[in-house]
């Protein structure tokens, strides 16, 4: 029988080596390039972005309608010379906008429009690109964590689906006697990137973070402060979508006066939509069509987001977590600029560099909800010591 040991004797001398302990499941599971992916997310998301703030300004600028076919392989490259020129300049004179908006237009005026269009194009272009790079490379070198092919190849589905949607959007404004592409489908356009933003940094939040991580997180789930904050990401969309027929049809600049629609709390004549034959078409075209019932309900909207958004922000800044906190403030400061950008927006007759700013303000609160809605889900778990629990 072995003698006793002295407490201060190594241990080890002559037994076996005890093996250090083992990760569970997922820690065995291969990984993938998270990392990778995750930047490559961070430049489509970059993109994306980019690409929102162009569209608002190519509706701004009216220059939507400037190219009136939809070649997605040729048309990258924009016209050359004098005879190519002529020809695209002769295909947007046939439009309605050109015929009762911009008769006379010169061929220099119309080249400014038409770059805003092209660009805006071929950032799409880009987009595309760099997905289906990255998609296949990551996906040949077998570099994809596990679970993640479907949700990637979704964010590049939904963005071919999106190049479709402009067209659809665009051909609205072709015929008849329009001036401008439909307000519906321009919001379908719009709300349609904002998700394709939304699932791009959902994605990038999650793989911010090990699977083990997440996990281990997801037990400090606060349920209740998720369930708001999902509430607001849909309140916030809807608001989007709404801004979406506001500039679809430029009421932004009709009644440019706050907090009364010049001088009524209602607008005069809002349910009233006139048929181009001294009649009227039935009421429900007034809520994509008049300009003051559709200015009337961005407003009430966005009055009812920034109250619910107080009462999301008021439970979240109780979070056992800092980081969540720190993110429920945040979201309630850009709640309160962008309310005010939307005043601004209002009162400068839509200006175009306040109405963009107004529309970037969007794109940052959106994510910045999304941020804080991920941090419900996900608590980062602080240090009890440091206070920062």
């Amino acid at each position: 029988m072995a003698g006793k040991r002295s407490i201060f004797e190594e241990v080890g001398d002559g037994q076996a080596v005890a093996t250090a302990p083992t990760g569970g499941g997922i820690d065995a599971r291969p990984k993938g390039a998270r990392r990778g992916i995750r930047l490559w997310l961070v430049a489509l998301f970059l993109l994306v972005a980019t690409m929102i703030a162009v569209g608002g300004l190519t509706r701004l600028t009216d220059s939507g309608l400037s190219i009136t076919e939809w070649r997605p392989v040729t048309g990258a490259l924009p016209p050359m010379g004098a005879e190519a020129w002529a020809s695209e300049f002769e295909k947007y004179q046939a439009i309605p906008e050109y015929q009762l908006q911009n008769k006379g237009m010169s061929l220099e005026a119309f080249k400014a429009i038409y770059w805003w269009e092209w660009g805006h194009r071929q950032l799409g272009r880009l987009i595309g690109v760099v997905w289906a790079v990255g998609f296949a490379g990551f996906a040949l070198a077998r570099q994809i964590p596990p679970g993640w092919t479907g949700r990637l190849f979704l964010v590049g589905a939904l963005g071919g689906l999106q190049g479709a949607v402009g067209w659809w959007m665009v051909s609205s404004g072709l015929s008849g006697d329009r001036l401008d592409v439909a307000s519906y489908r321009l919001a379908t356009h719009l709300g349609l990137a904002f998700i394709i933003l939304g699932f791009i940094a959902w994605y990038a939040l999650l793989l911010g973070r090990t699977e083990a991580d997440l996990m281990t997180a997801r037990r400090g789930r606060e349920a209740k402060l998720f369930g708001l904050s999902t509430g607001l990401m849909h309140f916030a969309f809807l608001q989007i979508i709404l801004g979406a027929l506001v500039a679809g049809i430029d009421a932004g600049r009709a009644f440019p006066t706050w907090p009364l629609m010049n001088g009524s709390f209602f607008p005069a004549d809002a349910l009233y939509v006139p048929d181009g034959a001294g009649g009227s078409l039935p009421v429900w075209h007034a809520f994509f069509e008049n300009p003051g019932l559709v200015q009337f309900i961005h407003r009430m909207s966005g009055y009812l987001l920034f109250a619910f958004g107080v009462v999301v922000w008021l439970r979240g800044r109780k979070s056992s977590y800092q980081a969540t906190r720190g993110a429920f403030h945040s979201v309630m400061a850009m709640l309160v600029a962008q309310m005010l950008l939307g005043i601004a927006t209002v009162l400068t007759v839509a200006h175009p560099h306040v109405a963009i700013t107004h529309q970037i303000g969007a794109v940052i609160l959106w994510v910045l909800i999304l941020r804080a809605r991920h941090l419900a889900q996900y608590p980062v778990m602080g240090s009890i010591r440091e206070g920062t629990a």
